[in-house]
């Protein structure tokens, strides 16, 4: 490796790092702000609603508290 490519790589590696870390801290500012403004389950509420799947899930689920009492 001559002298020429250590400062270039280093160059380049600083830009990545400088890159990476505004990035961090824009997916910190997203998850903050969103955090704030809503409950994630609210956003996954009902989504099951009329699965009979579930709905099986739910009546085994009932059913093997029964048995445990």
């Amino acid at each position: 490796m001559s002298n020429l490519q250590l400062p270039e790589n280093a160059t380049l590696i600083e830009q990545r790092l400088s890159n990476l870390e505004q990035e961090l801290s824009e997916v910190k500012n997203i998850l903050n702000s969103n955090s704030q403004k809503y409950n994630w389950w609210l956003k996954i509420a009902g989504t099951f609603e009329n699965d009979p799947t579930f709905d099986e899930v739910e009546k085994l689920g009932q059913e093997w508290r029964k048995s445990a009492d």
